[in-house]
């Protein structure tokens, strides 16, 4: 048994996982409300609402769960905020150190690697293991609002780095065209709900593509266009149209984020194609990966929407499943921590 603590943002979680059966419980505190006031996460609030609510969702663990049985503790120990992993990986320190059980560090990233094979497992377990090897080599896409990336998991579940983002994540970029809208924190959700009713070939925003040879991301100059194209507007014609706006935006996200992908698949044979990290709920960019697997033949794996934002979830269930993290004697906090 498992427990995974996860603090790299603004998400205070817990979760319990155990390889027979599953997760067995996930314990989690959203501070969206509280940084929606600022219009993005504050640093030193998430710091301190770590503070405030790990030893509370602790003990919602110990009443419904009870801490016997647990021999491993798992910890988010980068990439992240700096005071954020720091409240996670003392709290996971002194769990390990009274309970003598192992400490384990797992890479962020690495757990929104193995987040799409989460629901596998915990439809037959005992399958998981043969299951898994079919679907390998595995071409994964990351989006979330700090990181874009893709990469390979091959079949000795080792990860290779295929392309990363040159500037603003996918993420960030419909985080920061929402605010340039006036629409609030968290964006992407806001812009996915307006470009439900608009037109998305209104307006002509650039995809950031650049040579076919060059699979890395870029989405900086997209948010600049959006911000030109605003300003030869009146505050009238923008709420006018709000979203065609919202549409055209989004789906310059999502052609980059797929052809990207497209041009991926077509240089090398893989079993499946997984989605994960916050943006992996757009609907749109769902749907888009969906066509583009089935093409391929292959299956589209996207992470469950509880194991896409900062989920202890992943944490536990990558703990288990990447042979490459292992115990640790000591541990310290990497922020800048890469895949």
């Amino acid at each position: 048994m498992i427990l995974a603590i996860e603090s790299s943002c603004d998400e205070t979680a817990l979760a319990l996982f155990d390889p027979a059966t599953g997760i067995t419980g996930e314990w989690i505190h959203s501070q969206i409300a509280l940084h929606g006031r600022y219009g993005g996460v504050v640093p030193d609030l998430a710091t301190r609402e770590h503070l405030r609510n790990l030893g509370p969702l602790l003990e919602r663990v110990r009443e419904s769960h009870g801490f016997a049985g647990i021999d491993r503790v798992a910890v988010t120990h980068g990439p992240g905020l700096a005071g954020c992993l720091a409240i996670g990986v003392a709290s996971a320190k002194s769990l390990a150190l009274a309970w003598r059980v192992p400490l384990v560090g797992v890479n962020h990233l690495r757990g929104h690697v193995f987040s799409p094979f989460i629901a596998m497992h915990a439809e037959a377990p005992a399958e998981f293991d043969a299951r898994f090897e079919q679907l390998l080599p595995h071409l994964g896409l990351v989006v979330s609002g700090g990181n874009t990336l893709l990469f390979m998991l091959d079949r000795s579940r080792r990860i290779t780095v295929i392309s990363s983002t040159k500037d603003d994540a996918a993420g960030e970029a419909l985080d920061k065209g929402a605010k340039l809208l006036g629409l609030g924190y968290p964006g992407g959700p806001l812009i996915e709900q307006r470009a439900l009713q608009g037109n998305r070939e209104a307006y002509a925003f650039p995809r950031g593509i650049g040579p076919r040879a060059d699979l890395d991301f870029s989405f900086s100059g997209l948010k600049t266009s959006l911000r030109y194209q605003l300003e030869k507007m009146t505050p009238a014609e923008i709420a006018e149209r709000m979203d065609d706006l919202c549409a055209s935006y989004q789906q310059a996200v999502v052609d980059a984020l797929v052809r990207k992908t497209t041009i991926a698949l077509e240089r090398e044979r893989f079993r499946s194609l997984g989605l994960s990290g916050g943006v992996a709920n757009n609907q749109t960019l769902r749907a888009a990966l969906g066509r583009v697997a089935k093409e391929d033949g292959i299956p589209l794996l996207a992470a469950q929407p509880r194991h896409t934002g900062d989920n202890a979830g992943m944490i536990a269930f990558a703990a288990w499943v990447d042979p490459h993290v292992h115990a640790l004697a000591s541990l310290g906090i990497e922020p800048g921590l890469a895949l």
